[in-house]
């Protein structure tokens, strides 16, 4: 079945089978008139892990800035847990999409961990016990429980990553959307992060170059290429075929081959 057939396949709309994301013909050119998207279809069901692929210029983060509302679409649609994005959706929207964006601090500008965690929920009204709640259960699902009064400037480049995917999970999101999750960082804390986010019962669409950390969390990789899916399936299936990746510009690591 290809991305098309599946998009026009009627969903079920029951509570457990309603998709965490659907993207159905969408479509998007700039105001200079560069065209980025041209009809991109794909769902991921709830639970899911799937990795985005696609080079540079591929049109992923036009994509990824319509999953929350930042831009919206010129054609086609994008639903979240059965809510479509649209103007006035984009408060909830914006709590169920949590963005995780490549260099923390971006995300990082309280004078401490437990002030930034607490600064999403706090701002849709959360307060008390469960806010404090809410940040405490945060960070010991990122393991950084133990930093909550430090300022994030103090930390380290793997633990201010670990403390931005706290700040979104604090606001119970129904999808985690990763940036370039792997990127500078060391080893170690590459492979801390892979053991957080495997853990993490929510579903998660990173958007990496990295195919070797797509395979080693993802089960399902679409490639985006010249604005639309080029390829669906699974990660280990789609990083196997040379022919495929080469197509669309994209390379495994010297000596790195699929187990």
């Amino acid at each position: 079945m290809t991305p098309a057939d599946a998009a026009d396949t009627p969903a079920d709309t029951s509570a457990d089978t309603v998709p965490s994301l659907e993207v159905h013909r969408l479509a998007y050119a700039y105001p200079d008139g560069t065209q980025a998207l041209f009809g991109v279809d794909f769902r991921v069901g709830r639970g899911e892990r799937v990795a985005l692929l696609g080079p540079n210029g591929a049109g992923k983060t036009t994509l990824v800035m319509h999953l929350n509302g930042i831009l919206t679409a010129g054609h086609g649609t994008v639903t979240v847990a059965g809510m479509p994005v649209e103007k006035g959706t984009l408060r909830e929207i914006r709590r169920r999409v949590g963005l995780v964006f490549q260099d923390p601090d971006d995300q990082l500008f309280m004078p401490t961990v437990r002030e930034d965690v607490a600064f999403g929920p706090a701002n849709l009204g959360v307060t008390g016990e469960e806010l404090a709640f809410r940040v405490k259960d945060a960070l010991e699902r990122v393991g950084m429980l133990e930093a909550i009064d430090r300022p994030p400037h103090h930390l380290s480049f793997g633990q201010r990553r670990r403390v931005a995917v706290a700040t979104v999970l604090a606001m119970e999101p129904e999808i985690l959307v990763l940036d370039e999750p792997s990127s500078n960082l060391d080893p170690a804390s590459r492979r801390e992060l892979a053991e957080i986010l495997r853990g993490l019962d929510v579903t998660i669409l990173m958007v990496t170059h990295d195919l070797p950390y797509a395979l080693e969390l993802c089960e399902r990789a679409l490639i985006l290429s010249g604005g639309v899916i080029a390829a669906d399936g699974p990660t280990r299936e789609i990083l196997s075929d040379a022919g495929l990746l080469a197509a669309h510009r994209l390379e495994l690591p010297y000596g790195f081959a699929p187990p």
